[in-house]
């Protein structure tokens, strides 16, 4: 064989191998095409049945033992009072004592900064109780102020709310969306005469947790609300379908 007739058979393979890989491009188009992809939603409501509520007791003195004596007497008052309203001491959960001392700040007489002069101690002791009583919790957490006409020094926290059964919420909402997603991706393909395949592929969105009458914004890494004991969560999926 000639060098020409090599020439031309060199010309010819491109040509085929040209043709070939076009032809797989084309095909590879025309599948990549051959899907609908739809996102579904899933939204459910529900009600808390576990409340976290906590509060910190407070003193102040001019020696750490008197700081001390003020507290676990606040303390005992606290333990009778929440007893008194039906609360199991083994609910409770008393942290240790933090003790800080205190300054005030000291001018000259020419208002310049002179230093600081030692005036006292500042003891705080938190507590929380954790019930699935969310009723009983809620209502002492109202009225704890009834313990301030007995002299005891409290900051109160508004109570947390969660729910103990969301693998089981997060499980139905996924059914749903993902029912939501099949119902959205048929009608397209009805109204295009044709129908729905097998999955291609599957995405689920972030988990939200919102209050039931809430105007919250949603965020890219999901809502996780402990505020309202009444509450909606929702959840997206991004599913993708193959055309008959």
């Amino acid at each position: 064989m000639n060098r020409e007739h090599i020439k031309y058979a060199i010309i010819g393979i491109a040509i085929i191998l040209s043709a070939y890989l076009l032809g797989r491009a084309y095909t590879y188009k025309y599948r990549s095409q051959d899907t609908v992809v739809v996102t579904g939603l899933g939204e459910t409501e529900f009600e808390s049945d576990l409340i976290v509520w906590s509060g910190v007791l407070t003193a102040e003195a001019a020696e750490a033992a008197d700081g001390y004596r003020r507290i676990e007497q606040s303390k005992r008052k606290v333990s009778d009072y929440l007893a008194a309203k039906g609360i199991d001491a083994k609910q409770v959960v008393w942290n240790f004592v933090n003790v800080d001392k205190t300054y005030q700040t000291v001018y000259s007489a020419n208002g310049n900064y002179a230093g600081q002069r030692f005036t006292g101690y500042s003891l705080r002791q938190e507590f929380s109780i954790e019930s699935t009583d969310v009723d009983l919790v809620e209502n002492v957490s109202r009225e704890i102020s009834a313990l301030i006409a007995q002299g005891v020094s409290i900051e109160a926290r508004q109570p947390d709310y969660y729910y103990t059964k969301l693998d089981d919420v997060k499980l139905s909402l996924i059914e749903r969306a993902s029912a939501d997603a099949r119902a959205r991706a048929e009608k397209i393909a009805q109204n295009a005469g044709t129908g729905i395949g097998a999955v291609a592929s599957a995405r689920m969105g972030v988990f939200q947790i919102t209050g039931a009458n809430a105007n919250e914004e949603f965020s890219a890494g999901g809502s996780f609300n402990t505020a309202s004991r009444h509450k909606k969560a929702r959840i997206t999926m991004r599913i993708e379908y193959r055309i008959k």
